[in-house]
């Protein structure tokens, strides 16, 4: 496990599965915002969710997010698109709706980079969000990510193309 300030990361538990499709996946609107391949409906138990517990990946790391004081379910991260050669890899999170304002974002951020540059020996972190998603901008800011750039309208989010913003971090600039 890895330890924040405020949270816990950890492996996936199979409990953590119908929990995380239900508030994260389910939610069509938030889903359709979080992630750049289209929803679908996914029936309750299916292996198609996106939370299945599975092994390792060579390419990606799924965590579940624990709070830490109450021990709840906080949420889900990820490093993913891991490059190996090029040491760089992306970093994302998504916070279950009651455990959304209270500062965890920063700190699942701020874990994962512990995770990326120490642990995997990678470079450089980046994140990708909805240039109007102004909470995980400032959550990537706070976690000592820069803006590097802003993607004019590339991604397809319910029925209109919208701005991306890339916020990046090497391991030089982080801060343990």
């Amino acid at each position: 496990m890895l330890h924040g300030a405020q949270v816990i990361l950890r492996a996936r538990h199979e409990g953590d599965v119908p929990v995380l499709q239900a508030e994260l996946y389910d939610d069509v609107a938030t889903r359709a915002r979080a992630d750049s391949r289209p929803w679908r409906p996914i029936p309750p138990g299916s292996a198609q969710s996106p939370y299945v517990v599975s092994g390792p990946s060579e390419d990606a790391a799924c965590f579940s997010v624990v709070e830490a004081a109450s021990g709840e379910l906080a949420g889900e991260a990820l490093l993913w698109g891991t490059d190996v050669h090029n040491r760089v890899g992306h970093v994302g999170i998504a916070l279950r709706p009651r455990h959304r304002g209270r500062g965890f974002a920063a700190d699942v951020l701020r874990v994962l980079c512990r995770y990326g540059f120490v642990v995997l020996g990678l470079h450089r972190l980046q994140v990708e969000t909805l240039a109007d998603n102004a909470p995980m901008v400032r959550a990537a800011v706070r976690a000592g990510f820069a803006v590097e750039g802003t993607l004019r309208r590339s991604a397809w989010v319910c029925g209109e193309f919208a701005d991306e913003v890339v916020l990046g971090q090497l391991a030089e600039e982080w801060h343990r």
